[in-house]
């Protein structure tokens, strides 16, 4: 397994509860030098008992980068009167003796996790799963010069740290469909944890997953170029065609010839070139311009 240099800290230290009488030592003092997340609660409250445990587990998951400090409001009302907290469960981060950031009420575990990434950061730390995310960044660097036994690798180590890096899981099935094995990667994405496994990741590994299945029925484009001129209403030809532009690389010339076919019958089979659309779309980079334009232009015919 890859070093990757991750710190820990003992996890009694990390976790404490404190009354109005230690805040001062417990929250302000400490947060001196590192972040300390409070988490204002009451034995009455029941969102109390889903969001403690949750934040918990992020602050250990952090390893040593925050701190956190439980606080119960009905045995210190000056204090929760003095932060001007209404409703419980509120969770404030402070630093330097200061409220830096804060949310109220039970939230998802992902935004938990975005909440003490910004912390950390803000505090002038190394967000938590940064060397992970180094490494991510690394392997998929390593998938797009071609070396995917190296990438495979790496995604496999970043999992051995952490088995629900999302990213890294997405990376694995992409991977495996690149060495062409395609049933190891729908036996890699079917094992994905529940956690993640409907992760914006592992959506896109899914949808290149379905692609590469597709791509090794694909026709010759010749051929189907050929039938979409003698008859530009066979719809089946102009749909096969997009599925071999696609198979041969071509995203773009793929998703023209899906749009021409939703203009002229959006209701084809189904719906086919919409669902096809969307499946492309899923598969590339949120930011990639066929993407971006793609849907643009879908939009446009949709709401027209």
């Amino acid at each position: 397994m890859m070093d990757l240099n991750l710190s820990t800290a003992p996890a009694d230290d990390l976790i404490k509860d404190t009354t109005e009488a230690s805040f001062m030592a417990d929250v302000v003092e400490v947060s001196q030098t590192t972040p300390v997340i409070v988490d204002f609660w009451a034995p009455w409250c029941g969102p109390c008992k889903t969001l403690g445990p949750q934040l918990e587990d992020a602050v250990r998951g952090a390893k040593g980068a925050v701190k956190m400090v439980k606080i119960n409001v009905d045995e210190a009302q000056m204090i929760a009167g003095q932060l001007q907290i209404q409703s419980i469960p509120t969770v404030y981060a402070f630093h330097k003796g200061q409220p830096i950031d804060g949310f109220q009420g039970a939230v998802p575990q992902s935004e938990i996790k975005a909440f003490i990434d910004r912390v950390v950061k803000a505090a002038g730390g190394e967000a938590p799963g940064d060397g992970l995310a180094d490494a991510v960044a690394a392997a998929e660097e390593m998938l797009a010069e071609g070396a995917v036994t190296d990438a495979a690798q790496t995604f496999a180590a970043v999992l051995g740290e952490d088995p629900n890096h999302a990213a890294a899981y997405g990376g694995m099935v992409r991977a495996h469909i690149a060495l062409g094995d395609l049933d190891q990667a729908e036996a890699i994405l079917n094992g994905a944890p529940a956690e993640i496994s409907a992760a914006p990741e592992l959506e896109a590994a899914h949808a290149q997953l379905e692609l590469a299945r597709q791509a090794q029925d694909a026709g010759p484009v010749g051929e189907l170029k050929a039938a979409v001129t003698a008859n530009p209403d066979d719809h089946q030809s102009r749909f096969d065609l997009a599925l071999a532009l696609h198979a041969n690389g071509d995203v773009e010339g793929a998703v023209d010839e899906l749009l021409i076919l939703f203009g002229r019958d959006r209701d084809w089979n189904d719906g086919a070139a919409k669902t096809q659309l969307f499946t492309i779309f899923d598969a590339l980079k949120p930011n990639d311009p066929v993407m971006l334009n793609g849907r643009r232009k879908l939009s446009s015919m949709i709401f027209a």
